[in-house]
């Protein structure tokens, strides 16, 4: 497996050298029985902090289990039709089984469902998928409840009895796990603080660049705002530079953990920020993807395996800020909490009809 540090700057080398990364074990270890293994894992955005802790922790599964050859592939940028081709070309060159995580569920529909009329064992990962995908194994987050958490922290910090609005950013307006995070937060203020207007959500882009405009143009037209609340992974960032530049008084926060979100944390820009623990849903992915394929002959569980999530703020930003220091302070982090969940995969297992 090729090492890769955390971080930006370890997304922009990977890019460099290529826009797929293969990772491959020794041809024994742990359970590595039978033939070697050849999977995969296709994401979205290659270059996103979301979806490198997604692979990495795909990863870290596969160099675990042994006698698997795995590789990840991906845009550099937000492309779905780019995303679809690189899975249809994974559906080739790696027939024992694939992950797929993606931001437009829709355009996955046929090709999916080819790849299981093949054979080939797919989880969706992240994004719940569609009814003629023929897949049916999502290991994800309840998006809503993470967003209706977002918004409870939010509260913590207005009171129950504010008044004023709070803007709401999405990404990718469509994506229904930014959609279901976008829910959550409106539903929730709306329970809570009634005296809060909800404004949005208004589309916030996932490239950083158009992110940064986006959110511009919404503090500029609401200056009065008392926060701003982004749920994708360049919304936080983008929304703590602006508050550092203009020196801000009001709230801002949003979702993920990439370094400069978590350094807005550290320095108490953001109040906080929501983790979807991608690294631990890619590790979950994969690890019963390639159990089910040694132990079952493919045969993956029904339903979604629904993972947890985390808040970030002063109380625990150090022990986070240690973790992502590396691939191996992840897997020694998360290892605590994947042994359990995997010892049992099905008390987390519910209705594939209520993931959101």
């Amino acid at each position: 497996m090729i090492p890769r540090p955390r971080g930006a700057v370890a997304a922009a080398a990977a890019l460099a050298v290529t826009a797929v990364l293969a990772g491959s074990c020794g041809d024994d270890g742990g359970s590595g029985k039978g033939k070697r293994l050849k999977m995969g894992i296709a994401v979205a955005n290659y270059s996103l902090n979301f979806a490198r802790e997604m692979y990495e922790g795909a990863t870290e599964a596969s160099k675990q289990a042994g006698n698997v050859d795995f590789k990840v592939v991906g845009p550099p940028n937000t492309d779905g039709p780019a995303e679809q081709q690189l899975f249809q070309n994974l559906t080739v060159t790696h027939r024992d089984g694939i992950v797929l995580e993606n931001l437009d569920p829709p355009i996955f529909t046929r090709p999916a469902a080819q790849a299981v009329a093949k054979g080939i064992p797919i989880v969706a990962l992240d994004t719940a998928p569609t009814d003629g995908s023929k897949v049916d194994f999502y290991v994800g987050n309840d998006n809503y409840e993470l967003g209706s958490l977002l918004a409870r922290e939010t509260v913590k910090r207005l009171g129950a009895n504010a008044k004023g609005t709070v803007v709401i950013g999405v990404p990718n307006p469509g994506a229904p796990v930014l959609d279901s995070r976008a829910k959550g937060i409106k539903d929730t203020l709306a329970r809570q603080a009634p005296g809060i207007r909800v404004l949005g959500p208004f589309q916030t882009y996932s490239d950083p660049a158009q992110s940064y405009g986006a959110w511009q143009a919404q503090v500029n037209a609401n200056p009065g705002a008392l926060a701003f609340l982004g749920v994708g992974d360049a919304d936080s960032y983008n929304l703590a530079r602006l508050k550092d530049q203009r020196k801000g008084k009001f709230l801002t926060a949003g979702f993920d953990v990439d370094p400069k979100t978590l350094d807005a944390v550290k320095r108490g820009t953001n109040f906080v920020a929501i983790d979807p623990e991608h690294y631990l849903k890619g590790y979950v992915s994969t690890a019963i993807l390639i159990k089910s394929v040694r132990e079952k002959d493919g045969k993956l569980p029904h339903g979604w395996f629904k993972t947890p999530g985390l808040v970030i703020d002063k109380s625990n930003i150090d022990e986070i800020l240690r973790r992502q220091q590396s691939v191996q302070n992840a897997y020694a982090w998360y290892k605590p909490r994947l042994d359990p969940l995997l010892a049992n995969p099905g008390a987390n297992i519910r209705p594939l009809k209520e993931a959101r």
